[in-house]
């Protein structure tokens, strides 16, 4: 694996769209194996995760357009747009190569927030 930069549309893509890595690993599990039906149990199992967290995924990814829900309950890969597709696409192959910028983009974006959601807290010189 190389560390080559990550490209500037797949960038964007993870800073907007891919929450944490458990996301990353479920939405690029799901695309591999794209005629499979998953629930939460499956998905826990594979993943090595709770199936709470198992499920708060599947749902992430349904709102997101990225599967579609069958009358079984389960969920299925199934972009809503063919820019999605593609767009996972490019972040799958980035991924494969580039592991640890992808990582450390999501990563990023985390600490961002925890930063942020510190800040708010913080107080003020002078007892404002």
């Amino acid at each position: 694996m190389s560390h080559s930069p990550v490209p500037d549309e797949v960038r964007r893509f993870i800073l907007t769209s891919i929450p944490s890595v458990p996301y990353l690993e479920a939405l690029l599990l799901l695309r591999a194996e794209s005629g499979r039906a998953w629930d939460s149990h499956h998905l826990a199992g594979r993943l090595y995760i709770g199936e709470g967290q198992a499920q708060e995924l599947l749902q992430s990814m349904h709102q997101a357009g990225v599967t579609s829900r069958r009358d079984d309950g389960t969920c299925t890969y199934a972009p809503s747009a063919e820019g999605l597709a593609a767009r996972i696409d490019a972040l799958a192959e980035t991924y494969a190569h580039n592991l640890v910028g992808v990582t450390d983009l999501i990563h990023s974006r985390l600490d961002k927030r925890a930063h942020q959601f510190a800040d708010a807290f913080r107080w003020k010189k002078g007892g404002n």
